[in-house]
């Protein structure tokens, strides 16, 4: 089974987490504020496949997490299609802008189940 750790600024990304266990993945949602900062390592801790960050920019946490651990990230998107592109590259970080929606969750795990297998 697909890991997937959603690390919101605002604390969010619960909408994206059904998403996630909609497409058969498992989410683990950073609780609290500044959780974005928190993504590398809590990726580490769960053994996570792909890890989701969402900010203003787009990019704390998922630079943040790539350059402690040196996983590959693409950060600053701002659509779903892009997280895809992102996928079919090989990233396994993606940083977004706030977007907190189950579509995003369920398209990107689909993604990379497609990609990686289950």
């Amino acid at each position: 089974m697909v890991t997937v750790v959603i690390a919101d600024r605002m604390g969010k990304g619960q909408n994206i987490a059904k998403g996630v266990e909609a497409a058969g993945g498992r989410a683990v949602v950073v609780p609290g504020m500044a959780a974005d900062m928190k993504l590398g390592d809590v990726m580490q801790k769960e053994n996570a496949d792909m890890g989701l960050s969402f900010c203003g920019s787009g990019g704390a946490g998922a630079l943040t997490a790539a350059n402690k651990y040196g996983y590959k990230e693409r950060h600053g998107m701002r659509s779903i299609d892009e997280g895809v592109t992102a996928i079919n590259d090989g990233m396994t970080v993606l940083g977004f802008g706030f977007m907190d929606t189950e579509e995003l969750g369920k398209r990107l795990t689909e993604a990379f189940i497609k990609k990686h297998g289950a």
